[in-house]
């Protein structure tokens, strides 16, 4: 839906909410115009059933609303004496129209004076969880939301078990696309394989199906930062067709709104208007090495030759802290290693029981059906790729035949045009164009493990509208078997070993325990 269609779906709700409840609204000692004013009239209802005027914001929160409108339908109907077990269910089953009920068909009588506490043990339990839920999905929409490392792109800055703190408020929150679904839950119901949402995946009408659902269009507050070549950015898969997160055979493509696509986390090695280029591996952008910080390692493939039967691969791995694991691929008993590190490679090739190591590195030239942009007339691979310009928001790019495939997927699928060819010519909604002005920023993700990792070099840009946050922080971290105790509260970005910050945490936790206690004796005691 469009903003306007949300315009007028809104202004529909408020006449239905004002027909439904103006002669409570009179009974109340309010004025009936007042039942029918947006957000005013939101505002009038929450003195009337004595509930704290900010709940109005709370009703316009997506996701969150969808829990307080059950709530205020309740709260309506006891605000006129209507408490029972079969009033409550009344007006959450029929979604509010209850209050049809009680405006023409009944002669309650407002309670001004009533009392908020639940009447029931088990209201009062009721209550406690659902403002639980709210405050919950709130910070995890909107401020800070819990992540966890799934796999080993990112070996050496961030570990395969790591739990992290993603911020949303640094690059600015994104409002919720998807309006209608269940609260902290991602694109399944865990343990039903379920859409948690409201959406249309049928292929064929793909384009409208979902835009017309109850989806709001894409909106994000304002951050304090824009992201930065080599930050690590999490960030939804543009180009993820998946049934669900771990489904990576589907039968067909399941389309998703962009907030439900798959999270993943890449560092960002190129940002708008960069001219991206990877050579042998490494990165370079607009003709210089790209950097990275020291925490970051690159890891690579390669092929070791044992000396001796005593070559022991699991020894080994361990000793020089390899990351991913290794087979033998001939009768030589030579092994493929397909991750490690320029550091471990320094110590690796000086083992004595280790004859040879090689580098498994495309070679340039050599094209790669599965990637970027997927054209036969592009000879490029993940470790030779490019150059290609990372697009811009306001920028404009020369557009002809040969480039279109490196910018057809974000003109049509994420900037929502039609682009056709016709002979030698490009038409973009149906009018002839040999420029393109792109109206959001574009990056470039990958991960640090060069031969593990499923990004851009596969699907291409990532688009603005389909990041994030930043991670910020690593709270636990487990290997498998045990805690890493050393990754405990510990930051994601920064320079030099990083530092633990549990012992502090908890000397501050047992600190506040203490002074609570002590607060709490010496008030009993007044």
């Amino acid at each position: 839906m469009t903003l306007m269609q949300w315009f007028i779906f809104i202004l529909i709700i408020q006449v239905i909410h004002g027909l439904g409840t103006w002669k409570l609204y009179i009974k109340a000692g309010r004025q009936a115009w007042e039942a029918f004013i947006p957000v005013y009239n939101a505002v009038t209802l929450m003195k009337i059933i004595n509930r704290p005027w900010w709940w109005t914001i709370l009703l316009f929160l997506p996701i969150v609303n969808l829990i307080m409108f059950p709530v205020i339908w309740v709260e309506t109907a006891r605000s006129f004496g209507k408490n029972s077990t079969t009033d409550t269910i009344l007006a959450v089953v029929t979604l509010g129209l209850y209050n049809y009920y009680l405006n023409y068909a009944t002669e309650v009588e407002y309670i001004e004076d009533r009392s908020l506490k639940p009447r029931t043990d088990v209201g009062d339990w009721v209550s406690s969880i659902l403002f639980a839920i709210v405050a919950a999905t709130i910070v995890h929409t909107y401020f800070i939301q819990p992540f966890t490392i799934p796999s080993s792109s990112l070996e050496k800055s961030l570990l395969v078990g790591d739990f992290l703190f993603v911020s949303k408020f640094h690059y600015g929150a994104r409002i919720p696309m998807t309006t209608v679904a269940a609260p902290m839950v991602h694109d399944t119901i865990p343990g039903l394989k379920k859409k948690s949402y409201l959406f249309d995946d049928h292929y064929e009408d793909r384009k409208t199906s979902w835009e017309n659902k109850l989806q709001l269009p894409y909106l994000r507050i304002p951050g304090f930062e824009d992201i930065e070549r080599n930050d690590i950015v999490v960030f939804n898969q543009p180009a993820d067709t998946l049934l669900d997160m771990n489904d990576f055979h589907p039968d067909r493509n399941y389309y998703k709104p962009i907030d439900k696509k798959t999270n993943l986390v890449k560092r960002c090695v190129g940002v708008a208007g960069d001219t991206l280029e990877i050579r042998d591996g490494y990165v370079f952008i607009n003709g210089v090495q790209n950097q990275l910080p020291d925490r970051a390692h690159l890891q690579f493939s390669y092929l070791v030759q044992p000396k001796s039967t005593q070559f022991n691969p699991v020894v080994l791995k361990q000793r020089y802290d390899i990351t991913d694991g290794f087979y033998i691929i001939n009768k030589q008993n030579t092994y493929y290693f397909s991750a490690i590190s320029d550091e471990a490679l320094a110590k690796f090739k000086n083992d004595p029981n280790v004859i040879s190591i090689t580098p498994v590195k495309n070679q340039k030239g050599e094209r790669d059906a599965s990637i970027f942009p997927h054209d036969p007339n592009y000879n490029w691979n993940v470790d030779n790729f490019g150059p290609v310009v990372i697009p811009e928001k306001g920028k404009s790019i020369v557009l002809n035949i040969e480039n279109l495939p490196l910018y057809k997927r974000a003109i049509s699928e994420y900037e929502g045009n039609d682009v056709r060819v016709k002979g030698n010519q490009i038409l973009i909604n149906g009018e002839a164009a040999t420029s393109y002005t792109f109206k959001q920023n574009y990056y470039w993700m990958m991960g640090d493990n060069r031969h593990n990792s499923i990004d851009s070099r596969f699907w291409g840009f990532v688009p603005f509208d389909h990041v994030v946050g930043k991670p910020v922080f690593i709270w636990m971290s487990w290997d498998g078997k045990s805690p890493r105790w050393d990754r405990f509260f510990t930051t994601v970005s920064g320079e030099g070993k990083a530092t633990s910050f549990l012992i502090p945490f908890l000397i501050l936790l047992v600190a506040y325990y203490i002074f609570s206690k002590w607060r709490a004796r010496k008030k009993a005691n007044a």
